[in-house]
């Protein structure tokens, strides 16, 4: 098992070398001969933001240049304007690598054309409840999903010459109180759900940075938390590690703990207060050199020392940045519901009326995930629907001052309801209910006119129940970006068929989420908290590796839409299903056919199930996927490679992942609770 396991990582190397920016030894060398020369005060600068908070120290007479950053991750902001892409959580939901990858090529073109050589994203921490308020910036609920959408989006960045960084590291996964709550979870659930996405994010994409997050894990900040920032290194990070901003409290803890960059300036990595613990004795003058090399040998790797920073032959408004926005708009959206309302054909009895408070703006999540578009490059759901021109006379309507009767005769009409930079943002959580008026508003439309589809953007689950039974459709659009009005026009009017997927569980109500009774915090029974905080609140992660999908069976709940969900305008049918042994893992081969009447694209999963065993585990996890794009009758065979540790599980007792012989079954569909294909297997 353990040769199979080494051919295979040693045939991944291999594939993957090629593509990505490799920190190589003459990079190391470059970097210690730079640092011998440096004097304690210019460390101490290089170690910390500077100027305005988003960019590093300049040692000119070195000829070390300042290196710009900008947030993520839907596009590149402050001080500038730029292409809106759609949010990680469409991302995700495309199940497309290629679409994440073009997301993040786009995002590295417009970066170097604006000199920005450093991207804070992606943000990548797990959907762990809908109340998160940044949870439209993330990937979902499963690990293995968000890795593979995280990997290629990186290597689509960083193969631009601009450094991705990956946030926030670690458990990150409620904006309530943020800084003060503790993350409290076992060592399996941890290595299981929270750290995979990080760990091939660094194996596979050789991220260039991580952002630590704000809150403590197991009792200590993240910033300063020396077992957390001691895995990345185990795992072969040789890049920068910086801290989220104001998230670091102590000087020793951040030197001691593996910080390199704090940020946004130096609040307890400065001169001052560093010198004299060099002065004293406390450390040792090679723990900052060691920080700085880390800095410098990244900047070599990606030619930031060399080469100008701003890439000149990149327009600011490029047009093939807004291509690569659009194909993700196409493929992110959610069809969960869809009583024959959709398609909307031409036709010249077409009168549709799209009403809402989101129907004629570009709606977006808040906080540094929000995005400020270049003039003129932006398409409403109105604008979109609009410019469908014949065979669709389509009209807005004044939410809050509505036409019963003009809803009345309506052939269609389209509600557009959801969260905004408000209601659902960085620094705090969100409701799980529609913001005030807008259930009304559907249950209002819903009594005048039996065809209404409602149109949704939000970050993940919200509450449906008081009105999905009285609507025809519901379509998840999540926020698309600047071309969501153009590409849901597609969807709706049928020129395309919706192909997302639920990249999380919904349940349909919030006490159904295994993680709910768990998710806020739950304070120490201590009189008064003392100034330093401590003791923290703790949020306790006690539904361990059951979170989302994997706790349906191991809780006894069913969910409203499962994980993997999602219709389109076509059918499909799996077949041929085999499993074939090679040296290094298994290879998952079976047949697709579209069945229906127009193209469409299927995402196809691939789950692993461990049948018996004396630990308990998931009866599903996802292993495998991918989209495949099929016109009317045409079949494709499709093949997913499983290795050794597609099946592995991690051992507390041994502190590592371990393959447990035994039955194994892989389940080939269209869901995690739709399953075409089982067959068995033993290791």
């Amino acid at each position: 098992m353990k040769r199979a396991i080494l051919i295979a990582i040693l045939m991944l190397c291999a594939s993957l070398a090629q593509a990505q920016i490799l920190i190589t030894r003459e990079d190391r060398e470059r970097a210690a001969a730079l640092v011998e020369q440096m004097t304690l005060q210019e460390k101490c600068a290089l170690i910390t933001g500077q100027d305005d908070g988003f960019h590093t120290a300049a040692i000119e007479r070195l000829g070390i240049p300042s290196v710009r950053m900008a947030d993520g991750p839907q596009g590149v902001r402050n001080k500038t304007n730029s292409t809106y892409y759609p949010c990680g959580l469409s991302l995700a939901a495309s199940f497309n690598r290629s679409i994440a990858h073009g997301v993040g090529t786009g995002i590295g073109w417009d970066a170097s054309a604006r000199g920005v050589r450093i991207m804070l994203c992606p943000g990548v921490n797990i959907y762990r409840s809908p109340l998160c308020g940044r949870n439209f910036e993330y990937y979902g609920e499963d690990p293995y999903l968000a890795s593979e959408t995280a990997v290629q989006y990186i290597r689509g960045i960083q193969e631009q010459r601009v450094i991705a960084t990956i946030k926030h590291f670690a458990l990150n996964n409620q904006e309530f109180d943020r800084h003060g709550t503790a993350s409290v979870a076992d060592e399996r659930t941890i290595n299981e759900i929270y750290f995979p996405t990080f760990r091939k994010a660094v194996e596979q994409a050789r991220v260039g940075a991580v952002m630590t997050s704000y809150n403590p894990v197991n009792g200590e900040h993240a910033a300063e938390n020396k077992w957390l920032i001691d895995q990345l290194r185990g795992w072969g990070h040789e890049g920068i590690v910086m801290s989220d901003w104001t998230s670091t409290y102590t000087t020793l803890g951040c030197l001691n703990g593996g910080l390199d960059l704090e940020m946004p300036q130096g609040y307890v990595l400065n001169y001052e207060k560093v010198s004299e613990l060099v002065k004293n004795g406390t450390i040792d003058e090679s723990v900052v050199d060691a920080k700085c090399c880390r800095i410098l040998q990244t900047f070599a790797a990606y030619g930031l020392l060399d080469l100008p920073m701003k890439d000149e032959s990149i327009p600011e408004n490029y047009p093939e940045s807004r291509r690569k926005a659009y194909e993700a708009a196409l493929e992110g959206p959610v069809l969960l519901k869809n009583d024959g309302i959709l398609p909307i054909k031409a036709s010249n009895k077409n009168n549709i009326i799209v009403v809402g408070p989101n129907a004629d703006i570009i709606p977006y999540g808040g906080g540094s995930g929000r995005m400020d578009p270049i003039e003129g490059t932006t398409t409403t759901l109105y604008q979109g629907l609009a410019a469908l021109g014949k065979g669709y006379k389509v009209s807005l309507m004044d939410w809050q001052n509505v036409d019963e009767a003009a809803l009345a005769k309506a052939s269609a009409v389209i509600v557009s309801v959801g969260f905004n930079h408000d209601t659902e943002k960085e620094g705090s959580d969100r409701t799980y209910s529609l913001p005030a008026g807008q259930n009304e508003l559907i249950a209002k439309v819903a009594s005048l006119n039996p065809n209404v589809l409602v149109v949704a953007n939000s970050g993940g689950e919200f509450d449906v129940a008081p009105w999905l039974g009285s609507v025809k459709g519901l379509l998840m659009a999540w926020y698309a970006g600047q071309e969501s009005g153009r590409a849901l026009a597609a969807i709706i009017s049928g020129a395309v068929s919706p192909s997302g997927r639920l990249p999380f569980t919904f349940w349909g109500s919030e006490d159904k989420n295994p993680a709910a009774r768990y998710y806020h915090a739950v304070v120490p029974a201590v009189k008064q908290r003392s100034k330093n905080r401590d003791p923290y609140p703790n949020a306790e992660y006690k539904e361990g590796v059951f979170l989302g999908y994997r706790g349906v069976e191991r809780f006894g709940v069913q969910p409203m839409f499962p994980f993997g969900f999602g219709l389109g305008y076509s059918t499909f049918e799996y077949s041929n299903g085999e499993i074939e042994t090679l040296p290094y893992g298994y290879r998952v081969k079976f047949t697709v056919k579209n069945t229906g009447k127009v193209p469409a694209a299927e995402a196809a999963q691939v789950y692993v199930s461990r049948t018996g065993g004396s630990v308990a585990r998931p009866a599903k996890e996802l292993k495998g996927y991918e989209k495949v794009k099929l016109a009317p009758g045409e079949s494709r065979n499709v093949s997913i490679l499983l290795t050794s540790g597609s099946f592995a599980r991690y051992s507390i007792a041994e502190h590592d992942w371990v393959v447990d012989k035994g039955s194994y079954k892989v389940l080939v569909g269209r869901s995690s609770a739709d399953i075409k294909l089982e067959m068995p297997l033993k290791l």
